[in-house]
């Protein structure tokens, strides 16, 4: 048995015993206090079994029919207690007043056993009141919270009772009335309170404390996310998020992926037990006009990768060229009709584009290749010629195409991205027009 059942399950014990103690001894003293407190803990028996059978259905795991759990059977039932509250606390109140009134003639004895049963009712609620707080708190469960103030409401409506019998004891019959009418006026506040608590719960109502700690749980993270929509609810003590967040359009799946696993991690120690669900999406708002046409181009399928983007005023339109690299075993139809949908979305998602022209190439699986020796002289003294050092690395592979030159430059830290590209785009001239056999030069630049 879970521990949330065991506590549930003390709770019925104790429910029954205080109904017992309360009716004899109202109907022994005639005490409409004490009567009430039975008929109130009558609605806690009830309140603690719909609390047993809830944290048992609640703890289920979820299932085919209720991926997100079965938490909210908690909620029905502290929302059911509640209404068991208030139909009684009416019947109770009514009573009183019509003992006030003088419709009902009574009598209430105050005897020294009746004093000895209110205080061994208010040792049992004070314990069991304790004991369903904490496993509240402990199991984040609403129901053992509702089980928690059903015992404290009857914990403060006995010592309102045990008040009145000291008043009838002193030679005012009308107390044990009163003490009745306040603790019907305390159970409504009570059952009034439980019943909006559940109620926000099963509307998913956005709590207001967790989704203020989460959304600055996401806004703190380093290198910053961008958070585009936070969608907070609870049930059964747990929370769910539904997260969607924004990263370049050019990031790969991979990094998405990352960001997404960030957002979890942070949610998670923020609201330790929350169910997150990361959406990601490409391309950020307000972002340039080639981010935007990125993001554009990418969202059609088959679109494997995209180079030699080129943006050019032309008057007050834009013209755009791009090469779309798509797999080298679709038929030219079926890869022109792809061309042509990629023309069309980013006409359409960048207003300011007049036109768009796209070049085919075949995706290329990779190739075989092997690393050789061969001599770098030549090599090396066209990119002295050209940077006045050596590379700080260089080698040779052999592939079907023919040799290509892996080599890296070192360059002073203070240029700018351009310089650097630059710089490595006239090595690369220079090493074709000195060494003619190799086919083609890789350059990696480095502070």
């Amino acid at each position: 048995m879970s521990p949330q059942r065991r506590t549930a399950l003390v709770s019925v014990g104790a429910a029954c015993l205080l109904i017992v103690i309360k009716l004899v001894a109202g109907l022994a003293s005639s005490s409409l206090g004490l009567l009430a407190e039975a008929a109130h803990s009558g609605t806690d028996l009830a309140a603690a079994l719909l609390t047993f059978f809830a944290v048992s259905v609640a703890v289920r795991p979820a299932d085919h029919g209720h991926p997100y759990g079965h938490g909210k059977a908690q909620n029905l039932a502290a929302l059911g207690e509640s209404a068991f509250l208030v139909v009684v606390s009416v019947f109770i109140a009514a009573a009183a007043i019509a003992r006030l009134a003088g419709v009902v003639d009574f009598e209430v004895e105050a005897t020294w056993w009746t004093f000895a049963a209110v205080a061994l009712v208010i040792a049992i609620d004070a314990s069991r009141t304790i004991v369903s707080l904490r496993g509240a708190r402990l199991y984040r469960s609403d129901a053992l919270l509702a089980n928690a103030l059903h015992f404290g409401s009857d914990l403060a409506g006995t010592l309102a009772v045990l008040a009145g019998l000291s008043v009838v004891a002193l030679g005012f019959p009308a107390g044990d009335s009163i003490a009745a009418l306040f603790v019907s006026a305390l159970v409504v506040a009570a059952a009034v309170r439980l019943a909006r608590r559940n109620v926000d719960a099963l509307m998913d109502r956005s709590p207001d404390e967790a989704t203020r700690t989460a959304r600055r749980a996401i806004t703190a993270l380093e290198p910053p996310v961008e958070l585009r929509r936070l969608r907070l609810r609870r049930a059964g003590g747990e929370h769910f998020a539904d997260v969607v967040i924004g990263v370049p359009p050019g990031a790969a799946v991979g990094q998405g992926h990352t960001a997404a696993d960030r957002v979890e991690d942070a949610l998670r120690e923020a609201l330790p037990g929350i169910d997150v669900v990361v959406h990601v999406e490409p391309g950020v708002p307000g972002s340039g006009v080639r981010e935007r046409i990125l993001a554009a181009a990418l969202t059609v399928a088959q679109v494997r990768e995209i180079h030699n983007l080129k943006v050019l005023e032309v008057g007050d339109r834009l013209e755009v060229s791009l090469h779309l690299k798509l797999p080298g075993d679709l038929s030219l139809d079926r890869a022109h009709a792809i061309a042509e949908e990629v023309e069309k979305a980013i006409l359409s998602e960048v207003r300011e584009v007049g036109s768009v022209q796209t070049h085919l190439e075949p995706l290329k699986e990779a190739a075989a290749g092997e690393e050789i020796a061969v001599d770098a002289a030549a090599v090396e003294l066209a990119v002295i010629e050209e940077t006045g050092a050596a590379p700080r690395d260089l080698r040779f592979v052999r592939t079907d195409e023919g040799i290509v030159a892996f080599l890296t430059l070192a360059l002073g830290s203070e240029g700018s991205l351009s310089d650097a590209h630059g710089q490595a785009s006239a090595v690369e001239e220079r090493i074709r027009r000195a060494v003619p056999a190799i086919a083609d030069v890789v350059v990696h630049t480095e502070p």
